[in-house]
């Protein structure tokens, strides 16, 4: 195929044949073109056998491929990944086929990543800004996450993800509002240890009685000691916190303005609480969703696939309790 750095294009091989009819000599061609006398004698011979087409571009793709994923296995991968919306690392494990395999699967049937999917339908909204830049630290403890995420409340009954917007907005009772939900959530630097809490609001007294009960459950999971917390710029993470971490001997840490990627390690665990948890299904009840977040937790905590260690749950990288 083509290049920015190719020697011969279409053009470039229509000339080599043109430059041979008036009487050039292969090796006058070659010098002239920067390129070797085998390239010429190739090109000439696919001219010859068969005329202007045989200078086109062709697939590198090999005539035979016999290692190549069955077509069963394929199509296993894709309804597994349609039926359950699933990275490859969970698909690999699930169908015992190496995460390698899964991904060319997905690409060769032009299924779309994740994150350009609706969490509860699967269909095609938009992708995600990502970065490339990663790091960690050494030991857990020695660096903490925190944010929080706002969520709609859901009606009793189910809202419009349950029943559809237009049914929603048929039944709907205006003069009823039903308000906001904030999940307040801590993640440990190195291991991913998660906590998290479904709280009435963002304000500076609920944030520091949350972080005092987050640094209680680290403590229970291996995490005795917490060195640095990093937090936005928020009024309530800036001063209310104070008191908490002297207590506690933590130093503060604050990205950025507008620089949410410093902190991203919380801001992805906020993306997987939407797609994992909070619109994973569609709940009846504010109710039964907030039931729903601590066996979530639990579950990522223990359970779940991480693809930062491995395949391997966040526990994995703690010492015994």
């Amino acid at each position: 195929m083509s290049h920015r750095n190719a020697r011969t294009t279409v053009v470039g091989r229509l000339l080599i044949v043109q430059r041979h009819r008036a009487g050039w000599p292969q090796a006058h061609i070659a010098a002239a073109m920067g390129i070797s006398r085998k390239c010429v004698k190739t090109w000439l011979d696919r001219y010859a056998a068969e005329g202007e087409p045989g200078l086109r571009d062709r697939s590198s793709r090999p005539h035979s491929s016999p290692r190549r994923t069955s077509e069963e296995t394929e199509r296993r991968i894709v309804h597994l990944r349609q039926s359950q919306r699933r990275g490859p690392d969970w698909l690999g494990a699930a169908l015992g086929v190496p995460t390698r395999t899964v991904s060319p699967v997905l690409a060769r049937n032009n299924i779309p990543r994740l994150s350009a999917l609706d969490p509860i339908t699967g269909e095609v909204i938009r992708a995600s800004k990502t970065t490339a830049v990663r790091y960690e630290r050494d030991r857990p403890g020695e660096l903490v996450h925190m944010d929080v995420k706002k969520i709609g409340r859901i009606p009793d009954g189910g809202g419009w993800r349950a029943h559809g917007r237009a049914n929603q907005e048929a039944t709907r009772d205006r003069s009823v509002r039903i308000g906001f939900d904030y999940v307040h959530s801590l993640v440990d630097d190195h291991s991913r240890l998660a906590y998290s809490e479904i709280l009435p609001d963002e304000k500076g007294p609920t944030c520091g009685a949350f972080f005092a009960r987050a640094i209680t459950y680290f403590a229970g999971h291996g995490i005795t000691r917490i060195e640095r917390l990093m937090t936005d710029n928020a009024w309530a993470y800036r001063w209310s916190l104070r008191q908490v971490c002297a207590k506690n001997g933590i130093r503060q840490k604050f990205i950025k303005p507008h620089c949410p990627w410093q902190n991203g390690k919380v801001e992805r665990l906020n993306r997987t609480l939407h797609t994992e948890w909070a619109y994973r299904q569609a709940f009846t009840s504010n109710t039964e969703r907030t039931a729903a977040l601590a066996p979530w937790i639990e579950h990522y905590n223990t359970q779940r696939r991480h693809s930062a260690h491995g395949g391997h749950p966040p526990t994995s990288r703690l010492p015994p309790t």
